[in-house]
């Protein structure tokens, strides 16, 4: 190091240095690049080869083949998201899958109803030759990492995901900015290729169904599964917050899946049960929508995720996420991502659009 640089500028680059997360493997899941969600993905290094991530990375062993244009426009957010160290929350141990408090009282009667109706929506029959097609409105951060957030412009964004059982090379398909691109799993490097069965990150229709629908079991077996995988990648157990993954990997169930009604109503009576989820009264969609929210605070990132639902069907209308404190990204209150599900459907093929028909 040069002799002239001072102290204080030492301190400072081992300070942000003990506080960078370590670095992630390669491989991404198809989860990840379907889910942009912007929490997931905290630091992407200059030269691009390597990617890191944040404090509940579930990362997969097969590698996501996808070129670096898709990667830009079929939706891989790699969000920067600027980590103060403040507000730490305590690791739980990795084998402790039960929560020992609940969301507040009038956060729970919210999700108690939303989980009501859920359960008298349509049970559909979805086969494995079919793919399960949603179309969204969306909003992300562009920023660079440790920069302030800069929000693309609103843009649609259509995926298809294949309900094969597996394992699945073939995931699926995006489309974004008039461009459609495949999504696949595999090897790298020329190795031969191993595809994915479904599951936790491909959640097919067939596997959301075949869920407990008992919403302590359904917590339990979720838990379960992001340990597994934190323990598979040997996450550090301060970079764990157990009820932050389950309310975030709830949230990721819900976004681009068609959800079978009893499972849906297991899930949102499973996050009544994690500690910290709060409602939000009023919170606006990508599509400008304004619904009443479910929301839990991230505190190692200082950002509020809220999924929104209609005040008077109930149904689900999208996601919003903002910071909750001042950052790198910008002052509390900065919105970081926005998005609107604007159709879900079954259909029969890729490209297949489903029918506008009543």
């Amino acid at each position: 190091m040069n002799d002239r640089t001072s102290g204080s500028e030492r301190a400072e680059r081992e300070e942000l240095a003990r506080l960078l997360p370590a670095p992630a493997e390669r491989d991404l899941p198809p989860g990840r690049h379907l889910h942009h969600k912007d929490t997931l993905m905290r630091l992407i290094d200059q030269d691009g080869d390597r990617v890191t991530a944040g404090p509940r990375p579930r990362l997969l062993r097969p590698a996501v083949l996808l070129p670096a244009a898709g990667l830009a426009l079929g939706g891989v957010l790699l969000t920067t998201l600027a980590v103060t160290g403040q507000d730490r929350v305590p690791a739980p141990s990795a084998t402790d899958t039960s929560f020992h408090a609940t969301a507040p009282r009038g956060a729970a009667v919210l999700l108690d109803r939303i989980a009501s109706v859920a359960e008298k929506s349509d049970e559909q029959t979805v086969t494995g030759h079919q793919f399960v097609y949603v179309k969204t409105l969306q909003t992300e951060n562009n920023g660079d990492f440790g920069g302030p957030a800069k929000l693309t412009k609103p843009r649609e964004r259509e995926v298809w995901m294949s309900q094969k059982a597996g394992p699945v090379i073939d995931v699926g398909l995006i489309h974004e900015d008039g461009s459609y691109f495949p999504i696949k799993v595999g090897v790298p490097d020329g190795q031969p290729a191993v595809g994915y069965p479904a599951g936790l990150n491909r959640p097919t229709y067939t596997w959301l169904a075949s869920l407990p629908t008992d919403p302590d079991a359904l917590l339990r077996r979720l838990t379960t599964e992001i340990t597994r995988d934190q323990d598979s990648r040997d996450t550090p157990a301060k970079d764990r917050d157990q009820a932050q993954d389950a309310f975030d990997t709830i949230g990721e169930l819900l976004r681009e899946t068609v959800m079978p009604p009893r499972t849906a109503a297991a899930l949102y009576k499973a996050a009544a049960k994690i500690p910290g989820v709060t409602e939000d009264s009023d919170a606006a969609d990508a599509a400008g929508r304004h619904g009443i929210g479910v929301a839990r605070d991230n505190t190692r990132t200082g950002e509020r995720t809220a999924w929104i639902f209609d005040s008077t069907t109930l149904e689900y209308l999208g996601e919003r996420s903002y910071l909750i404190r001042d950052t790198s990204m910008g002052k509390k209150g900065t919105l970081i991502h926005v998005s609107a599900v604007l159709e879900r459907a079954v259909v029969d093929a890729l490209r297949e659009e489903p029918s506008t028909t009543p």
